[in-house]
């Protein structure tokens, strides 16, 4: 088995503070963000960073889905850390600001996949698969952060 990471990352014309802060509002934003490969979210624990818990489905492909149980907690002020009960998986979210209005956000995902050619393949397509569907969550949390 290797360790396979999927990262995705997009420039945002808002201060980071701000950006994190509708970020880590998973009783709101996020189910407004998320995009149709997030099916079924559903907030179990809390609503704003560390000790939320939520839960979703991800259909990253049409025979792909992952039912996620996602623990947040912030290692770090610019940070969101979502560890997966049910798996290996780990999504962390970083905020970093670039200049007085603008921040980046990147988000990581990594997980221990599959042994053999199975393995292999996942490797090789899953990290794209992923960064699709990250790019569009970051499109939308763009367009949240515009609307304010």
């Amino acid at each position: 088995m290797g360790r396979v990471t999927a990262t995705a990352e997009r420039s945002i014309d808002a201060p980071a503070e701000e950006v994190k802060s509708k970020l880590a509002d998973y009783r709101e934003v996020r189910p407004r963000i998320l995009t149709e490969e997030y099916r079924d979210y559903t907030l179990v624990k809390g609503g704003t960073g560390a000790g939320t818990v939520a839960r979703w489905k991800l259909q990253a492909t049409s025979k792909r889905v992952r039912d996620v149980w996602a623990t947040v907690s912030e290692p770090q002020p610019d940070t969101l850390m979502e560890t997966d009960a049910n798996s290996s998986m780990v999504t962390t979210w970083t905020v970093r600001p670039e200049g007085d209005d603008r921040s980046v956000v990147r988000v990581e995902t990594t997980w221990q996949g599959a042994s053999g050619i199975g393995g292999f393949f996942e490797r090789v397509f899953a990290p794209k698969g992923l960064k699709r569907i990250y790019d569009g969550v970051l499109d939308n949390l763009a367009e949240e952060v515009r609307g304010r």
